[in-house]
């Protein structure tokens, strides 16, 4: 297969377990259809709670290296991250260095769900106060009843 970014030839290797086709000239990869969820799961490997994969995409520039139609882009998981896929799902091609952009993304997802929780457990405590018999009778003496 050719990259679809310099034509370059794509050679086949292992990534973290998958077997993906980088490009021997650019670096960028090929990841055919499910490895992106493969990547992924090397963070975190609970499907529902990753998020969207996309909203919208739109026509992109490159050519699929399977069929040579033309591939689509979107917004990865509505972060600032384009990726192209073919949308006869062959597969994503992720340029250089955009595999570990995946993954720290899926970290921040897990550091973002904690921080969620926690905010969540904290506000409820507060309700929990404002509904006890001891903070009503604190606000009422505030106002001399």
């Amino acid at each position: 297969m050719k990259c679809p970014r310099c034509q370059g030839e794509l050679i086949t290797e292992q990534y973290k377990g998958i077997e993906v086709d980088r490009c021997a000239k650019c670096k960028g990869m090929w990841l055919d259809y499910g490895e992106l969820d493969q990547l992924e799961d090397i963070v975190l490997d609970e499907d529902e709670i990753k998020g969207s994969l996309m909203f919208r995409s739109m026509r992109g520039d490159l050519l699929c290296p399977k069929c040579q139609r033309p591939m689509q882009f979107f917004n990865y998981r509505a972060y600032d991250l384009e990726l192209d896929f073919c949308d006869q799902g062959h597969g994503v091609w992720l340029d250089a260095g955009e595999e570990k952009r995946v993954l720290e993304l899926m970290a921040r997802r897990i550091k973002d769900l904690k921080r969620k929780e926690s905010a969540e457990a904290e506000w409820a405590g507060f309700v929990r106060k404002l509904k006890s018999k001891s903070f009503s009778k604190k606000v009422k003496g505030l106002f001399g009843k």
